[in-house]
This record gives structure tokens, sequence and C-alpha cells, in this order.
């Protein structure tokens, strides 16, 4: 049978002049150095880039041996690019003077994108509670949109139908189902509240109830904090959290409930630091603040008693 050759493709030019290996070669990605200024962050990015000794010793690791692993981003419509994977790297290149980063340039859908960079952060040793949080919801919500999840509930209740997604996002990160959940109630704090428990002032349970109280709710807990200058403990927040779903939650209530006494409750010594400070040596190091002071009380003692035994002679 004789091959209609009239109706078959022609040959790309590509075909013609080049070789196999040139044409899979020509698909991979590559790292090309990029101007960090043309490299926008990536939106509502949940991790946190901080100016620490960490961040320090990566710029000098920097300096020293160049970025080692390139940044992922992917191409923005604009001719920019964006941050998927990198920002900690990207900043620690801005402290050491460096204009270019390497970067390996890959085309991603928004969803795609958001599940690459929150598993490339969370493989990180320290994971603030409000990054885990974020970071979990973002991934969620990307999962789902890719269909790869039953029903997610984002709504007031921890409860209901357990989700097969958030099963397999806390498997791989060591977290229980139920704790992803919890993890993801945090993204319903006001701000402050939620530094407070980056800060481990405020434990993870109370934390959750909190986080099922109204804004204004929570604005008058934070007002009670720092006025007593005291956390509430759990039992105080479930007391709360049932109160304000019952609708009889009201800021006296609420000040009645933060100004009663824990058990574990150690009362605390306030000192005006500016008053403190007026009085002790310029060159004093912070580190030895408090030797130097209980050391001036020890003498003061000393001399108290001494001058009464004087006295009494």
């Amino acid at each position: 049978m004789v091959k209609n050759i009239s109706k078959m493709p022609l040959p790309k030019l590509d075909d013609l002049f080049t070789t196999e290996e040139d044409r899979v070669n020509a698909n991979l990605e590559k790292v090309i150095d990029i101007k960090i200024s043309d490299i926008d962050d990536f939106p509502n990015h949940p991790f946190k880039v901080i100016e620490n000794e960490e961040m320090y010793n990566m710029r000098d690791s920097i300096k020293e041996n160049g970025v080692l692993v390139p940044a992922l981003v992917r191409p923005k419509a604009n001719g920019r690019y964006e941050m998927v994977s990198g920002h900690r790297r990207k900043f620690a290149s801005q402290l050491a003077n460096y204009d270019t980063i390497p970067c390996i340039v890959r085309n991603l859908t928004d969803d795609e994108a958001i599940i690459i960079m929150v598993d490339s952060n969370l493989q990180r040793e320290e994971i603030l509670p409000s990054e885990k949080a974020f970071a979990y919801k973002m991934k969620l919500e990307a999962m789902k949109h890719q269909g790869k999840t039953i029903a997610f509930e984002t709504s007031h209740q921890v409860g209901g139908k357990l989700n097969e997604s958030a099963s397999i996002i806390g498997k791989e990160n060591g977290d229980s189902l139920t704790q992803v959940r919890r993890f993801i109630r945090l993204t319903e704090l006001i701000p402050e509240l939620l530094e407070l428990v980056d800060k481990k002032e405020i434990a993870l349970s109370p934390a959750v109830e909190l986080s099922f109280l109204t804004d204004e709710q929570q604005y008058a807990v934070l007002d009670c904090i720092d006025y007593n200058d005291s956390t509430p403990s759990h039992a105080q927040t479930i007391r709360m959290k049932k109160m304000s779903q019952e609708g009889t939650l009201t800021v006296e209530v609420i000040e009645s409930i933060m100004s009663e006494e824990k058990s574990n409750q150690i009362s605390k010594i306030k000192f005006n630091e500016n008053r403190i400070r007026s009085v002790l040596p310029k060159n004093i190091e912070d580190k030895k603040i408090e030797d130097f002071v209980v050391n001036a009380i020890e003498f003061y003692n000393k001399h108290l008693q001494r001058q009464k035994s004087m006295d009494a002679r």
C-alpha cells in the first residue's frame, strides 16, 4: 500500500538540524543568574524572613561559598519573576551585597507554586506556630483547587467531617489530622494574640479556644492580658468560648474571668527600667545587671543590720 506522502506532517526545522540530545537538553531546566531586583516575593508568603544571627550566618556562608542551592522562581506576565522557594537565600544574598542569585525558572500554576513553596519551607528545623498555621491553610486550599480534597471546612468548627488532604499533610510533617486542624484554627486569631503564641506566652490549646471568640472579644482579652500581666488558662478560655457561642460573653465578663487568680500563677515584680539604669554604672553589661543589683541589695542589708546593732548598744 502506497502512503499518501502529501498528508504526512512536515518535519520541524529543529528536527532537521539538531540531534535528539540537543532537543532533550533544550527542554531541561537550567540554572541562571537573575537580578534580585527582578524577583518579587510570593504573595501572602506565610514564612517570616528575619534578620537575626541565623540569617547573618547564611550571609557569611554566601560570601564565602556563594549560593549553593539555587532558588526556584516562576516567570510573570510582566517579564519579572516571582520567588517560589528561596526567600531567605534572596535576603541573605542582599545582605552579602549580591546583585544576582542563581535560580531555576519553572512555569507553575498558582496551586502548584503554593504547594512547592509550603513544602520547601516546612522542612526547616524551626517553624513558628503562625507560619505553620497559614502554610497548612494555603496548601489545603491549593489541594482543594486541584481536586485532591474531600471537603475542607474553614468555618468556626474544629470538629465535623475529617479531611483526607489534612491527614496527608499531617503525615508529611509529623502532625496528626487533629493537630493540623488546630494549627489552622490559629489563623482566626487577631495578629496580637497570634504573636503571643509565637512567643510561647500562650500555649496552643488555649489559643485554639480563643480563636472562636469574635475579634472584639479577642481584643478585650488582649487588654486584660496587658493589664493583669497574665495570660488566660486553658480552663478560662474554654469558659469564654462557651459563653461566646451562647452570646453571653461581654467585656465585663471577660474582665471578671481574666482577673481570677490562677493556681499556677506566679506574681511578678515589675521595675521601671529607666529608673534602674539611671543608678547603674554606665559601662555595665546587660548580663551583669542582675548580679550587680543583687549584690547591691545584699550589701545594703548587711549595712542596715550593722547599723541596727550599733543603735542597740
